[in-house]
């Protein structure tokens, strides 16, 4: 009996990965040993990364309603507390787009949080 190559299924697993492999530099979208290590550490970094946005985009919050609570003299800490004792329940993401977007609306939530916090 000849040996079988497994020419279809290797010539289809090597091609997904040559096609993953579009747009990289050098031999890393021309070479399949190149290409085929990139793209594992490629996968590894954007799993990693999923998670890492979380915790960036937490940051960006953090520093918008920081900054915008410190213009309406208070830190974030103490607006956080604030909201917390008055019994405003607002997530952060929430709490930084007003303050992007409505800085009205941010004056009153940071007034309740100073009447609650004295």
């Amino acid at each position: 009996m000849p040996r079988t190559k497994g020419g279809t299924v290797t010539r289809a697993r090597r091609k997904k990965i040559m096609k993953l492999a579009k747009g990289y530099r050098g031999s890393k979208h021309l070479q399949f040993k190149a290409a085929s290590t990139q793209v594992f550490v490629s996968r590894k970094y954007a799993f990693r990364d999923r998670k890492k946005r979380k915790s960036e985009f937490r940051k960006l919050w953090i520093a918008r309603i920081n900054a915008a609570a410190r213009q309406n003299g208070l830190s974030y800490s103490k607006l956080m507390h604030g909201l917390k004792v008055a019994g405003i329940d607002m997530n952060r993401k929430m709490l930084a787009d007003i303050a992007y977007n409505d800085e009205k609306t941010f004056a009153d939530l940071a007034d309740a949080a100073k009447k609650a916090l004295n």
